[in-house]
């Protein structure tokens, strides 16, 4: 843990203001739900909650298959990180932020079928060198919130000489399992 340097009192009902650096910093938004935990030495610790975070591990393996069964690179974000990603340079994609676009995206639940030269085509990451030819974004869509996206890129490595139809429709079927899933 980092110190802050931050000293705040807890007001009459409990509450405590977390400061607006720190929440620019950390990517904290207004109404985003927080998960509390405590420690064994007084600690309150904040984090905040990803219900994509909590089937990582299931996500993992479904953008494994659909990799798998494509040959392409296939990522699961929720609304701030790659959860997983899988397929030739997971690597440079698996926990990292995403980028400002793929935020809106997801916010404004658009789908975006684009190749390089196109201009809906986005940045996936924040240092993401849009080296990949194509691109597929759903959102994921769980109890009516958008709570990440599935992706799905070409970086080149496909023998496919383009995405198609039916590499969108299955990362709809992905997204929308996924958000199925959530529900549940």
């Amino acid at each position: 843990m980092k110190a802050t340097g931050v000293v705040r009192r807890i007001d009459d009902l409990g509450r405590i203001v977390v400061p607006k650096e720190i929440r620019r910093t950390m990517r904290i938004r207004e109404g985003e739900p927080m998960e509390i935990f405590t420690g064994r030495e007084g600690e309150i610790v904040l984090k905040k909650y990803s219900p994509m975070g909590e089937m990582s591990r299931f996500a993992k393996e479904y953008a494994q298959v659909l990799s798998q069964t494509t040959g392409y690179l296939v990522c699961v974000t929720d609304h701030d990180q790659i959860i997983t990603a899988s397929g030739s340079g997971q690597k440079g994609f698996e926990g990292k932020n995403i980028s400002s676009d793929l935020e809106t995206a997801i916010a404004e639940r658009t789908t975006i079928f684009a190749g390089r030269k196109e201009n809906s085509f986005i940045k996936i990451t924040e240092d993401d060198d849009k080296d990949s030819t194509w691109q597929i974004v759903v959102p994921i869509i769980s109890s009516g919130d958008a709570i990440g996206a599935v992706v799905m890129l070409d970086r080149g490595k496909s023998s496919k000489s383009k995405m198609d139809e039916n590499d969108k429709t299955l990362v709809q079927v992905a997204a929308g399992f996924l958000g199925r899933q959530i529900e549940q």
